[in-house]
């Protein structure tokens, strides 16, 4: 991976994380890793744990950052957070998937979505 795009990767996080505060959100991890991979951010809205995945992009040529939410990646982020709520002793909390785009625009601005319940665990969580 380049220099520049940890850096994308790093701002559109910093970004994300800011945008999920002023909406309310408490962050409690951010690249949280277990053997089967990583999730970006993993934060507490209310009662609900919520795992957040985190697309930045530099501009909408290779589609949004959504589009980049695959069947295997969510299999992934799911295996992450069963393993978060098994290590935590959270089974029994109420959790989602949200997912947070990062785009910047012509002008360099960012552009910040927050797709809540973006998907769905198979089987329920």
């Amino acid at each position: 991976m380049t220099q520049a795009r940890v850096r994308l990767g790093k701002s559109g996080e910093d970004l994300a994380c800011a945008t999920l505060r002023r909406e309310g959100y408490e962050i409690l991890a951010r690249r949280y890793r277990s053997r089967f991979g990583e999730i970006d951010i993993i934060a507490r809205d209310g009662p609900t744990l919520v795992f957040v995945e985190v697309k930045c992009r530099a501009g909408t040529a290779f589609g949004s950052g959504a589009d980049a939410i695959t069947p295997r990646k969510r299999f992934h982020i799911l295996r992450v957070a069963e393993e978060y709520l098994a290590r935590h002793g959270a089974t029994e909390v109420p959790c989602r998937f949200d997912v947070v785009v990062v785009s910047f625009e012509g002008d360099g601005r960012p552009r910040v979505e927050v797709i809540r319940s973006a998907f769905e665990a198979a089987g329920g969580f």
